[in-house]
């Protein structure tokens, strides 16, 4: 390899060119987010997929299976279409997550219904030129071939410059999900480019109000998985970069062993580019990605590497930890044998980005037994009244505490040993956060609970 060297990106394809391009036509009027998929391709609508929007496309939470099926001797774009419409969904829309690169070949095929263009002739005018990306694009031109990192055999050749995903290939190379080429360089030019608003070079990509909207969370609501527009904000789901990253991040990973990760809050992307698959298909990227995670980290002074440090009145160097870490590191000793109730929402993390809700339901001799949300829900997603629930991962009930109750009911804590709170103040008087925990406080004192 070498520093040009073009790669397979895999999946890195949805967000840098499909997400890209569907953006631009939200921006352009010529697409809705709310709107149902049938709106702009009639025929999809059978098969109960009536209620697929294109959010849930996006977010994948449309209910569409993974991939389709390519245990059958099927091959051609207009085919795959055909299989699609056909395809019935496993969920109802906007009820479960579930990864599909269905959900991004409809997308490609809506923006090509809808700007005229095949994807990789729009996303080359609109998206690549633009932005000076020369070596991205589908299907590359034989010159490159050379530039190419080799994949897999297949039918007794190695693969150069030819999609290593088998839904793409047998659709001709181009396709929603996956199929793109790029460089290191080119992608630092996209990301770049996100850094700073939607605009490079004085070109505009996209509205900095729209690089914001698709990277904050847009999953349903009450729902777990935490979504983007295209983008994942769940770095859980990124074991590999955990370390790395918190708060506002967003990132993609791709098959091939690609993936780009961009945090705002430092102005820092990771682009890593390695070839896993070649030559069996039987790689393992993740030791090198968690690596150089630990690598940035470190230069970048990331807490969840080390604790932030502060100066003592004696000058001395010490570490400032979250409850939940100190938690942690005592074993949960405070509250063992205890039936906890959890007052939290997003932000109760630990340093690793974990979750507090599934540390503590997790944690031996605890028992979790409650869940309470303050104002804007356990997602930080709702500007209204907030509806209990349910949490999908645990199954505990969720209380709102900014609903019909503004404060837990002798109901709601009855049975409970004590209440534990995790959530970040935003500083600012008029959040209720600080309110909700002083009215938890008075419900715990007068049932004798601990706090």
């Amino acid at each position: 390899m070498t520093a040009d060297t073009i790669f397979d990106l895999a999946s890195l394809t949805k967000v840098v060119a499909t997400t890209t391009a569907v953006m631009q036509l939200v921006e352009e009027g010529k697409l809705r987010l709310e709107d149902p998929v049938a709106r702009y391709w009639p025929e999809f609508t059978v098969n109960g997929k009536t209620d697929i929007s294109v959010r849930a496309l996006l977010t994948h939470y449309s209910g569409l299976r993974p991939d389709l099926d390519t245990s059958v001797g099927w091959r051609g774009y207009d085919t795959a279409l055909k299989l699609i419409v056909a395809e019935k969904p496993r969920f109802a829309a906007e009820t479960r997550f579930l990864y599909s690169d269905i959900n991004f070949a409809i997308l490609g095929e809506l923006i090509r219904r809808i700007s005229g263009l095949p994807l990789d002739v729009y996303c080359a005018r609109h998206i690549f030129i633009p932005l000076g990306m020369t070596d991205t694009g589908f299907n590359p031109a034989p010159a490159q071939h050379d530039r190419i990192a080799p994949t897999v055999y297949r039918h007794r050749e190695m693969q150069f410059g030819v999609v290593h995903d088998p839904t793409a290939y047998r659709m001709g190379g181009v396709a929603g999900h996956a199929g793109l080429f790029s460089t290191a360089d080119d992608l630092a030019r996209f990301a770049q480019m996100l850094l700073d608003g939607g605009s490079a070079n004085g070109v505009r990509i996209l509205r900095a109000t729209t690089v914001a909207e698709m990277t904050r969370p847009q999953s349903p609501p009450r729902q777990m998985r935490l979504r983007g527009l295209g983008w994942d904000l769940d770095t859980s789901s990124a074991t590999d970069h955990q370390e790395l990253w918190h708060g506002d991040v967003y990132g993609h990973t791709g098959f091939t062993g690609t993936s780009l990760w961009v945090d705002p809050a430092s102005r820092t992307y990771v682009i890593i580019l390695t070839n896993r698959v070649h030559p069996d298909g039987k790689g393992d990227v993740q030791p090198l990605r968690k690596r150089v995670a630990q690598v940035v980290a470190t230069a970048l002074g990331s807490p969840a590497v080390e604790s932030e440090t502060v100066l003592t009145r004696e000058g001395v160097r010490g570490k400032v930890e979250s409850g939940i870490d100190v938690l942690a590191a005592e074993q949960f000793a405070p509250l063992a044998g205890l039936r906890v109730g959890l007052i939290t929402n997003h932000t109760g993390l630990d340093a690793a980005g974990r979750r507090t809700l599934e540390l503590l339901h997790r944690a031996p001799n605890v028992k979790l037994a409650a869940i309470f949300s303050p104002e804007h829900g356990l997602y930080g997603n709702v500007d209204e009244k907030v509806a209990s629930g349910v949490e999908p991962i645990t199954a505990l009930p969720v209380y709102s505490l900014y609903g019909s109750a503004r404060r837990p009911t002798a109901e709601m804590i009855a049975g409970l040993d004590a209440l534990v709170f995790d959530i970040q103040d935003v500083g600012v008087r008029f959040y209720t956060y600080i309110t909700t925990m002083a009215y938890a406080m008075e419900a715990a004192a007068k049932k004798g609970v601990a706090f």
